[in-house]
Parts: structure tokens; sequence; C-alpha cells
């Protein structure tokens, strides 16, 4: 029984094998987010003019502070269960855990690296986003954003930090450390790798506008050519977690003081 179990371990993953992976995994994750983007976009184009309306992010989830709490961490840690799909399914039998944060160089093995070109990549998208932003609001094809719509509470800075880390973590890990190793192995090129994760990327933002769903097009072309130069997505996430951290934080501090989101 045990050879047996054995020898199906070791039975080649045949291309067909690896689409339904992808489309499961992409089901259960920022594939279902883009699914729901769209129709949320629809929805909102058919009610009123994008430029008037307003889409807040990490939302009260209670009106009591400790069931807010709780429903905001049980979020976060939710959220995260594809990103250990993923590890777990990159994982190929015989091999240790640690190695499918190896195959994506999602490990801190080389800190210089990662954190300076994290960094690079904060800056230069950061500058990005905010034209982009104040283009499509003066087009009138983004909602005003509010990137953080808590209440002011003790833990209102470290939730928004978690909550950070959670979008860069998740959308790195799975839409380009993830999706780039299984679509290489269904033989696709590498710029049709990147240009789909690109717009898988932009699709599931499109529920703040198109603006936003554009500017996460453009952000997913220079992380993905970013990925392919390196192998090693954690300064993806160094820059991801960057950005949004800069962006909820800021905006919880200092917010409503310099009328961001207005």
């Amino acid at each position: 029984m045990q050879s047996q179990t054995a020898a199906t371990d070791t039975v080649p993953r045949t291309r067909r094998y690896y689409r339904a992976e992808v489309l499961i995994v992409l089901g259960l994750s920022l594939g279902q987010s883009a699914v729901y983007a769209i129709v949320n976009l629809l929805e909102k184009m058919t009610r009123a003019p994008l430029g008037s309306q307003t889409t807040a992010l990490n939302p009260v989830l209670n009106e009591r502070e400790l069931f807010d709490l709780l429903y905001q961490l049980l979020a976060i840690f939710f959220a995260l269960v594809p990103v250990a799909l993923v590890l777990f399914l990159l994982t190929a039998p015989g091999e240790r855990a640690r190695e499918a944060f190896r195959k994506i160089g999602f490990t801190f093995c080389r800190p210089g690296v990662d954190f300076g070109l994290g960094f690079g990549l904060a800056l230069l998208i950061g500058a990005g986003t905010l034209g982009v932003y104040a283009g499509g609001r003066a087009l009138g094809i983004t909602t005003a954003i509010v990137p953080a719509a808590l209440d002011e509470y003790w833990w209102t800075v470290p939730v928004l930090v978690l909550s950070a880390l959670r979008h860069s973590v998740l959308e790195e890990v799975v839409v380009v450390g993830y999706l780039f190793n299984r679509l290489a192995k269904l033989g696709w090129g590498t710029w049709t790798i990147i240009f789909t994760s690109a717009v898988i990327r932009g699709s599931y933002h499109l529920y703040q506008g198109i603006g936003p769903g554009i500017g996460n097009f453009l952000m997913g072309l220079v992380f993905g050519y970013a990925y392919t130069r390196t192998k090693r997505v954690m300064p993806l996430v160094i820059a991801h977690a960057v950005l949004d951290i800069a962006g909820f934080v800021g905006y919880a501090l200092f917010g409503s003081a310099i009328g961001i989101g207005e």
C-alpha cells in the first residue's frame, strides 16, 4: 500500500492538472475578488457617476469595539489561507515546506536587494499611483477613496498595518510568485504571463473605479517584470506593504486634516 501511494505521489503533473489547479486557486482567492469587483463596478456605474461616489477601504465590521477587532483579525487571518494553499501546492512530494518559499524568493536571504528594490519600487509606484488617482478623479472615472474607515481605537493603527501586510503577501505570493510558476509550466511566454498577471491585478481593484484598475494593471506590469529579473517575490511584498501602510496609516492619522480622499 505504501509503495502504491509513493508511486502516485511521483506521477508527473500534466498541463491539464495545472490548468485546473490555477483556476481553483484563483476561484478561491483573487480571481473571485476580480469577479466581485467587476460586478461592483457595473453596479456603481449604473447607479450614479463614478466621480460622485466613495469607496471605503478597511471599513468598520462591527459597531462594538471588541467584536470589530475580532472580525478584523479574523478577516486578515482567513484572507491569508490561500497563501498557505499555494505554498503547499508549490511544495513537491518529498520536499520540505521551506522549498516553496525558496522557489518564489519569499525569503529574507537577500535583505539588501529585497529592501533596496522594495523601497525603490514603492517610490516609483507611489508617485504613479497619486498621478493616476488625480487623473481618474479629474476625468470622473475613479471614486473618492477612503483608505481607512475604521473608528479610532488603540488597535486601529496595528490592525491597519496588519491589513497592509495581508494585502501585500496575498497579492504578491498568489498573483506573482505562484501564478508565474504555474503559467510557466503551462508553456506560456514571459510577457504573456506578465500581462495576464497584470490584468488580474487590475481587475480585482475595479471596485474602486476604472482609474485604479488601470493604475494597478500598470503596477502589475512593473512588478511582473521586476520578478522575472530577480526571481524574488520578497521585494514586491516589501514595496506593496510600504505603499499600503503609508496609505492606510497615513490617512488614519492625517487624512482628514489634509483632505485625502475628498
